[in-house]
């Protein structure tokens, strides 16, 4: 059925609650998880970083891109204790151009994903993600509006 599936992070309880769906699919379809975290693109540096006061905008980018790769290992180890073969993609880039582009280009089956749910002028101002993959990929696409959590 699916060989690969890719799931879209970005670091947020609301985006992994995609997870136990992704993960079902992959345990009764043998599949592959891609785990692909978007991280800031190069030309958006502009404004110094909380943190990065100090850091040019090639260390932010760098640093970036190390903060994503360790998210998505500590969401691997937990998905690979289920017995799931997981891989780990950080790329730069605008969020919904470059999972479609990663999906296109790396023999992806099912795109998994969460949704905020906005709708009018929320989705108008902020984009959607999830909107934008949905118009775009020609992938089957497993879409949640996770549940707001108590933080």
């Amino acid at each position: 059925m699916f060989k690969k599936i890719l799931v879209c992070l970005n670091g947020s309880d609301l985006a992994e609650q995609i997870l136990p769906y992704a993960a079902e699919v992959a345990q009764l379809s043998g599949s592959k998880i891609v785990l692909l975290a978007v991280t800031i693109p190069p030309g958006a540096v502009v404004q110094p970083l909380i943190g990065y006061y100090h850091a040019t905008p090639l260390e932010r980018i760098q640093r970036e891109e190390e903060v994503a790769g360790e998210y998505l290992q500590r969401v691997a180890r937990r998905l690979r204790r289920k017995r799931l073969h997981v891989e780990c993609v950080t790329l730069p880039g605008d969020p919904g151009n470059t999972i479609v582009d990663y999906a296109a280009q790396n023999d992806i089956d099912l795109i998994a994903m969460g949704t905020h749910g906005q709708s009018g002028l929320g989705r108008l101002v902020f984009g959607s993600v999830a909107d934008f993959v949905l118009r775009h990929s020609e992938l089957p696409i497993l879409v949640r509006k996770p549940e707001r959590t108590k933080k």
